[in-house]
């Protein structure tokens, strides 16, 4: 591990909470397609299978923001054992519902009970910032988790889909869920490293971290993001099986990943002057210009090299992002604000996902790369027309003052 990387965690306790973050994140990118695996092959119904997927993602960009807020109000452990507990109930609900062929009913209101997962990335980040804020340290620490997040994608779906047709349909589910539970009840034991809680009168007046502008900036700009990421998930599926190789999916959306995963471990050794809205910026239309040349693949092995490549922008993109939340969100409120840029992905990846399988069936799948395209493009023309609000930071905001005021010393992400 490069040195800035091993130097984080010289802080105590940071490799506990990291690590536990890992495992519960896990779930992340296990649930989704492990509920398509296992009611495909339960019942042979996809749209099922794809309509149940949807409401879990729904669900949690619902309740995510709602129970962040919360664990800022009241702290990390106070909020995520009890949400924890109500996800997994859901998700035995769900698992015996599907094994029993209980009525369709219960199996969505299982779904909507998973949506309680709490978001484990944003409370890791959150316990970085509270080590770190104000310092470069900072950003190699969000470099380095999303470095962890593509490792949970590029493996979580195979590992999922793998248990699911190898051992028993339910199997991708139930290791998804004791991932969760394992991870964030050792990540709420760590009582010393979790951020302090701030009541509600720090929280002006109960009111929605949402109201900063530049969150709303970031939030919208994410929902076309996750467009791009549903999107090309479910094309490269359909192309894939076009060629004849649907099995070949995994492997060309797992180096998807693996470009992401490598440009945030680089982009997390590099440290930067001046502001960092222009290299947000900059990474959106970076994304949307990625998304061309799929427009023009004709073979899987093109296909893949373009994927890869498309992913370098992602992890820099996101990485980036987290430190503009930092500018423009109440320091009491950093979670919440953290959990609704991932609300914003998550409700993209749903229209993303319904949107390319309405083309693949109109059009075919060659057809259906215009949709992250023109996700791409929705995505640079907002980052264009909110860039005003991101340049301007609001007074007391968390890590504004320190960011803004020492730029001049020292480097800042």
């Amino acid at each position: 591990m490069p040195s800035p990387y091993r130097a984080l965690f010289a802080a105590p306790g940071s490799k506990a909470f990291s690590a536990a973050g890992f495992l519960g994140r896990m779930p992340l990118s296990m649930m989704g397609i492990g509920v398509v695996t296992m009611i495909s092959q339960l019942t042979g119904r996809y749209g099922l299978a794809g309509a149940l997927s949807a409401t879990i993602a729904l669900s949690a960009a619902v309740a995510g923001p709602q129970v962040s807020r919360l664990v800022d109000q009241y702290g990390q452990r106070r909020v995520l054992r009890p949400a924890t507990l109500v996800s997994l109930a859901a998700g035995a609900l769900l698992l015996f519902a599907a094994h029993y062929e209980w009525p369709d009913w219960v199996l969505f209101v299982a779904c909507v009970g998973i949506g309680c997962v709490p978001s484990v990335g944003a409370m890791i980040r959150a316990r970085w910032a509270a080590v770190y804020r104000g310092t470069p340290q900072l950003h190699t620490a969000y470099s380095f988790e999303s470095v962890v997040d593509e490792v949970c994608f590029i493996f979580g779906p195979i590992i999922s889909i793998g248990l699911s047709t190898t051992w028993f349909p339910e199997a991708g589910p139930l290791l998804a869920g004791c991932f969760l539970a394992v991870g964030v009840f050792w990540l709420t034991a760590q009582r010393a490293t979790e951020p302090a809680p701030h009541p509600r009168a720090e929280h002006g007046r109960g009111r929605s971290a949402l109201r900063a502008p530049g969150l709303q900036v970031l939030v919208v700009t994410f929902v076309a993001t996750g467009a791009i990421f549903g999107a090309v998930d479910v094309v490269t599926v359909a192309f894939a099986d076009e060629q004849g190789h649907k099995g070949a999916a995994s492997l060309v959306l797992a180096l998807y990943a693996a470009g992401s995963c490598v440009a945030g471990a680089v982009f997390g050794l590099l440290h930067f002057k001046g502001a960092p809205e222009p290299r947000w910026l900059l990474g959106v239309c970076a994304m949307a210009v990625s998304m061309i040349p799929l427009l023009l693949v004709g073979n899987l092995p093109f296909l893949a090299v373009a994927l890869f490549v498309a992913g370098l922008s992602i992890a820099p993109t996101m990485i980036t992002t987290m430190s503009l939340i930092e500018e423009h969100v109440p320091r009491a409120q950093l979670t919440e604000g953290m959990t609704w840029v991932s609300t914003g992905l998550a409700v993209g990846v749903a229209l993303g996902s319904s949107a390319a399988g309405w083309v693949i069936d109109a059009a075919g799948a060659r057809a259906g790369y215009g949709v992250p395209a023109v996700s791409g493009a929705v995505a640079v023309a907002v980052g264009f027309l909110g860039y005003r609000r991101l340049k301007r930071p609001a007074p007391g905001r968390g890590g504004t003052v320190e960011q803004h005021s020492e730029r001049e010393e020292r480097h800042v992400a």
